[in-house]
């Protein structure tokens, strides 16, 4: 254990060198995402999946700050936006292997005036009903209960997928192995409309086939954001709250991956969420498996959105898209265009590629945050240059073997395939600072406490000689999980929160906080909501 903790120091310092990230996920982080928040990447994860671990999941979130009851049209994904999953496996930081997700929207009733609609066994129109419309007369479909077949018949919005891998000079249709179509799971509007919800949503989980892509696994839609953390507090010029140590953890708190003293500011919203599973096989450069000691077993994963140059949207028919695609956003390592890339910088940081990031090394030999945190807690910092934030941009150890080859600066969430997932039982939220080797900066899982982490290393310094001492390795913001745990199985994210059932708790509601109710086939929709076991409630200041 002290040898991986050892090496903790190294990872994470590499993590930091290109922009690396700060305190927050990347909702609505730059001006061009604010106001296109269809395109706007969320959260990006990518980690050795836990009850099959020769295979790769990642999860890409787009689209923040989903509010569940927000009909009548919900969260669809954009059709205009090509989002893609890239894949460097040979250390250059250019993509070897790309998976792309379009979507197509089809509105099945066009005379409803909602996306989804279902009672029951369907309600006809009543004794009273006024002419024209006859007694007896189908008036509200049945309940949703498939996503195909008679079930679906109030799935009045329905989003289509298709996915494709890109390798080599090969472009490949993945495909449903049953040949039906690759259908998103909708938002979770209510238990009179979706009255099992959990067991809807398993209906969008799909094996795919195609050349060279055996047991590829996908899921597409509406899910409860995983991601956690007090972002009002860290805003207000990182005003932490009183009952989290005011930014300073005790060890009690820090102890506890459980504990949430303060709000999490993301729990109750959805996200629109795309999740795909790959053997690792077709990941790596050889096509093989690699142990954690070989470079092949290394690989370098981020995601974008893009949108086609030219949009034209003519009355009564879909919008027409057409010229090259015009990358919009992306994300490798969490948080950094958030808090470490200045304002003005940040659109044109959205649209470059990795290959590219050794232009934006200023913002992390000096970053603002630490003297943020240096002026507002009086903590000591690293003087600059920050030499210590600069080894995470490369390939190296101990995510990736000593003879690995560092490639070029590039914002990469790193992976090593070989290493082995960490059980539920001994999965820790602070990763590698933590010896969990599994974890955050070595790719990145959903219970991963990346706000905490990364404080850590660009504000406190702790990866810096004489630095990783209190209170500097306790810094954190009291959000220490997220609201619902994430499954335990694919796609691992939880599903959607209930539109009608579910509702966000301020700070200071007696109720406490991380009360929200998940998306259970449980829940009745007369009852109020339940505490489901979520954090403990939340003192403010």
């Amino acid at each position: 254990m002290s040898k991986v903790r050892s090496f903790a120091g190294l990872a994470l310092s590499l993590l930091i060198a290109v922009p690396p990230g700060a305190l927050a996920s990347s909702h609505r982080e730059a001006p061009i995402t604010a106001l296109d928040h269809a395109a706007d990447i969320t959260d990006f994860y990518a980690f050795v999946s836990y009850d099959h671990p020769d295979r790769v999941t990642f999860v890409l979130n787009v689209d923040p700050f989903l509010q569940p009851s927000n009909g009548p049209n919900y969260f669809p994904f954009d059709p205009s936006i090509v989002y893609q999953i890239k894949i460097d496996n040979n250390h250059d930081a250019v993509p070897d292997v790309t998976f792309q997700f379009r979507f197509q929207t089809t509105i099945r009733d066009p005379q409803l005036f909602t996306g989804f609609a279902g009672a029951g066994a369907g309600i006809d129109a009543p004794a009273n009903s006024p002419a024209p419309v006859p007694p007896g007369t189908p008036i509200i479909p049945p309940a949703i209960t498939s996503l195909t077949g008679p079930g679906s018949a109030g799935l009045s919005l329905e989003q289509t997928f298709a996915v494709n891998m890109l390798k080599g000079d090969h472009n490949i249709a993945l495909k449903n192995k049953t040949g039906s179509p690759l259908i998103a799971v909708p938002s979770n509007v209510g238990p009179r409309t979706m009255p099992d919800y959990d067991a809807l949503a398993a209906q969008g989980i799909y094996n795919l086939q195609g050349t060279d892509a055996s047991d590829i696994k996908v899921f597409a839609g509406t899910v409860a954001d995983p991601f956690f953390i007090d972002l009002g507090a860290a805003f207000d010029s990182f005003n932490f709250r009183a009952a989290a140590g005011g930014g300073v953890l005790t060890k009690l708190q820090d102890a506890n991956d459980q504990l949430n003293t303060a709000p999490n500011s993301v729990a109750g919203f959805n996200v629109n969420t795309i999740v795909i599973e790959v053997p690792i096989c077709l990941l790596t450069s050889d096509g093989a498996q690699h142990k954690s000691t070989d470079p092949k077993a290394v690989i370098g994963a981020w995601a974008t959105t893009s949108r086609s140059e030219m949009t034209i949207r003519p009355p009564h028919t879909p919008a027409e898209n057409s010229g090259r695609l015009a990358q919009v956003q992306r994300l490798g390592n969490p948080l950094i265009n958030e808090l470490i890339i200045g304002t003005g910088s940040k659109d044109y940081w959205s649209m470059s590629h990795p290959l590219d990031d050794s232009q934006f090394a200023a913002f992390d030999l000096d970053p603002l945050l630490a003297r943020v945190f240096n002026a507002v807690f009086g903590i000591n910092i690293p003087a600059p240059p920050r030499t210590d934030l600069l080894p995470l941009v490369t390939y190296a150890a101990p995510i990736a073997p000593p003879d690995t080859p560092a490639g070029p600066i590039a914002d990469l969430l790193r992976l090593n395939t070989g290493v082995a997932p960490t059980p539920l039982v001994s999965r820790r939220r602070l990763g590698l600072l933590d010896g969990d080797a599994a974890g955050f900066p070595n790719g990145r899982r959903l219970t991963d406490d990346v706000v905490d982490i990364a404080a850590r290393v660009v504000a406190g310094g702790v990866l810096s000689p004489g630095f990783n001492v209190a209170p500097n390795n306790l810094l954190g913001d009291g959000v220490n999980a997220p609201d619902v745990p994430p499954q335990e199985t694919f796609p691992y994210v939880h599903y959607a929160y209930s539109g009608r059932d579910s509702r966000h708790i301020s700070p200071g509601d007696p109720t406490g906080c991380g009360d929200q109710p998940p998306s259970s086939s449980s829940q009745n929709s007369d009852a109020p909501p339940a505490n489901q076991g979520g954090p403990a409630p939340c003192p403010v200041n």
